[in-house]
C-alpha cells in the first residue's frame, strides 16, 4: 500500500509539517523493515538466502495475465477435438486433487513447523521495504532540480536518524542516491560516522573501511566541543546498549574494543598530538579513562566476585577427588594391598576420571586466583582477563564432568545389580550440578565470543558507494 501510494503522489517522500515526519524519516527509523534488524541464525540465514521473492512490477504481470477466471467466451476458450480427447478421467482429476491438495497442506505444515513460512513473511517484508525506499530514492533525484534544499534537508534528517537506529542498508542506499551525505555535519558539527561512534552502531562505523580518503577526513573532523571521532569513541556508551551484555567487566571490554577500532583508523604518529586534544585539553586515551573511570571499578568488582565464587566451586571439587582417590570402592585385598576389582574397566574408569577431575580442578583454582591478584589496569579488560576466565571456567566445567563420571562409575561399581536404585540416585546427583552449569555456560559462550570471535566489525564494504 505505502509503495502504491509513493507511486501515485510522489511528493510524498519530502512532505513536511508540524505534524507530518517524511516518510523517508520513518523508513530510516523502520530497522526491523531491513536485513540488519533481523538476525538470523546460521541455518536461518541458509533458508534465507534461498527463498526468492517476486517484485511488485512481476506480481502485477502475473494479474494482469492471469484475468478473471470465471469468465469464459469463445475468444478465451478454444479447444480443439484433440484435445477434447486428451482430458483426463473425471475420477483420475479427482484424485488427483485430493492428493495435490494433501501434500500442499503437509508442505504447509512442515514450513509452518519448521519456521520457513516465518522467514518467507521476513523476507518478503525487507523486499517490499527495499524497493519502496529505491522508489522513494528514486522520486528525490527528481525532486532535487526543483527544490534542492527542501530534498537536502530531508535526507540529512533521514542520514542521522538511519545512523541512530543502526539501519546499515537505508544509509548505503541513500549515500548511492546523493553521495554528498556521507560528508555532512549535524548542527553539533559531528560527520556520520562521528554520530555512529557515538552511538555504537558498529556496522554503519565498518563502512569508513571502504574508502581511504574517507578515513582521513573524519580522523580531522572534530565538533564544537573539539572532539575527534576519538574522543567520541572515549565516551561512556549508550545504557541502551550496554544493557545487553552481561557483567560490568565485558562492558568495559567491549568499550575498549570500540576505542582500538576507531583508533586504528586514525594516524598513529597524531594520536597523543596537541592536534588531538579536545577543548578540555584532553587526549582521546585521558578522555576514555575519565568516562569510564566507575565503569572500571565495577568490572574489577564483578571479575572477583566472579572469580571467588568459582573458586569455592573449584577448591570444594579439588577437595572431593583427592579424598576419593584414597577411597576405592570395592575395598583393598588384605594380603598385597591392592583393590580387588583393579581389573574391572568400571574402576578404570573411575580412577580416569578422579585424576582428570583434579588435575581441571587444580588449574581452574590457580586461574581463578591468578583473577583475583592481577592488576586490574585498562587494557587488561581487553584480552588478558577474559582469557584467564575462559580457562578457569572451561576447565571447572571440565572438572564437574569428569566428577560426575567418577561418581558414576564408583556408584555402579558398588551397586551392581540394583538398577532401581543406582538410575534415581546418578539422576538427582545430576540435578545441582546441572542447573550450575547451565547458569554459567551461556557466560562462559559469551566471554569466549567477545574475545575470541569475529568481532562486530567488518571489513567487507569494499567501494559501497560505488556500486
Amino acid at each position: 500500500m505505502a509503495l502504491d501510494l509513493i507511486k501515485r503522489c510522489p511528493r510524498l517522500a519530502v512532505a513536511t509539517g508540524a505534524y507530518i515526519v517524511p516518510s523517508l524519516v520513518v523508513i530510516a527509523m523502520c530497522k526491523s523493515a531491513f536485513p540488519s534488524g533481523s538476525p538470523l541464525a546460521f541455518w536461518q540465514n541458509w533458508i534465507y538466502k534461498c527463498i526468492q521473492i517476486p517484485t511488485s512490477s512481476t506480481n502485477d504481470t502475473c494479474i494482469q495475465i492471469s484475468g478473471d477466471s470465471t469468465t469464459t467466451s469463445e475468444d478465451t476458450l478454444v479447444y480443439t477435438r484433440g484435445e477434447l480427447d486428451k482430458e483426463p478421467d473425471e475420477r483420475i482429476k479427482k484424485a488427483t486433487t485430493i492428493v495435490s491438495g494433501v501434500l500442499r497442506g503437509i508442505g504447509s505444515y512442515l514450513f509452518e513447523f519448521l519456521g520457513i513460512k516465518k522467514i518467507y513473511e521476513l523476507k518478503l517484508i525487507h523486499v517490499q521495504s527495499q524497493e519502496l525506499l529505491r522508489c522513494i530514492l528514486g522520486n528525490l533525484k527528481t525532486f532535487m532540480s526543483e527544490d534542492r534544499r527542501l530534498v537536502t534537508d530531508v535526507a540529512h534528517q533521514a542520514m542521522f536518524q538511519a545512523v541512530e537506529e543502526g539501519n546499515v542498508e537505508f544509509v548505503i542506499e541513500i549515500s548511492r542516491t546523493i553521495p554528498e551525505l556521507i560528508r555532512h555535519v549535524d548542527h553539533r558539527q559531528r560527520s556520520v560516522f562521528s554520530y555512529a561512534v557515538e552511538c555504537r552502531q558498529a556496522e554503519i562505523f565498518s563502512l569508513v573501511h571502504g574508502f581511504v580518503i574517507l578515513k582521513e577526513e573524519i580522523a580531522a573532523i572534530t565538533d564544537d566541543y573539539g572532539n575527534t571521532v576519538l574522543h567520541m569513541a572515549g565516551k561512556l556508551a549508550p545504557s541502551s546498549h550496554l544493557s545487553r551484555i552481561s557483567g560490568a567487566a565485558l562492558q568495559m571490554q567491549r568499550e575498549l574494543q570500540w576505542f582500538k577500532e576507531v583508533e586504528s583508523i586514525m594516524q598513529n604518529k597524531l594520536i597523543n598530538k596537541e592536534y588531538y586534544l579536545n577543548g578540555k585539553g584532553m587526549t582521546p586515551r585521558e578522555f576514555f579513562t575519565e568516562n569510564h573511570k566507575e565503569l572500571a571499578k565495577d568490572g574489577e568488582k564483578w571479575m572477583k566476585e566472579t572469580a571467588a565464587n568459582c573458586t569455592f566451586v573449584a577448591a570444594l571439587i579439588v577437595t572431593i577427588m583427592f579424598a576419593a582417590a584414597f577411597m576405592v570402592p570395592g575395598g583393598n585385598d588384605q594380603e598385597n594391598k591392592l583393590t580387588t576389582i583393579s581389573h574391572e574397566k568400571w574402576f578404570l574408569l573411575f580412577i580416569i576420571s578422579d585424576a582428570i577431575s583434579l588435575f581441571s580442578s587444580t588449574t581452574s583454582v590457580l586461574m581463578f586466583l591468578g583473577i583475583l591478584t592481577s592488576r586490574y589496569y585498562e587494557d587488561a579488560f581487553l584480552r588478558s582477563l577474559p582469557t584467564k576466565l575462559i580457562i578457569g571456567l572451561s576447565t571447572l566445567f571440565f572438572s564437574i564432568a569428569t566428577m560426575m563420571i567418577s561418581f558414576c562409575s564408583a556408584l555402579y561399581v558398588m551397586m551392581q545389580g540394583q538398577q532401581c536404585i543406582l538410575i534415581p540416585v546418578i539422576l538427582l546427583a545430576s540435578v545441582p550440578v546441572t542447573l550450575f552449569v547451565s547458569l554459567q555456560f551461556p557466560l562462559l559462550v559469551e566471554i569466549f565470543v567477545s574475545t575470541f570471535g569475529s568481532g562486530m566489525f567488518t571489513r567487507k564494504y569494499e567501494n559501497w558507494l560505488l556500486q
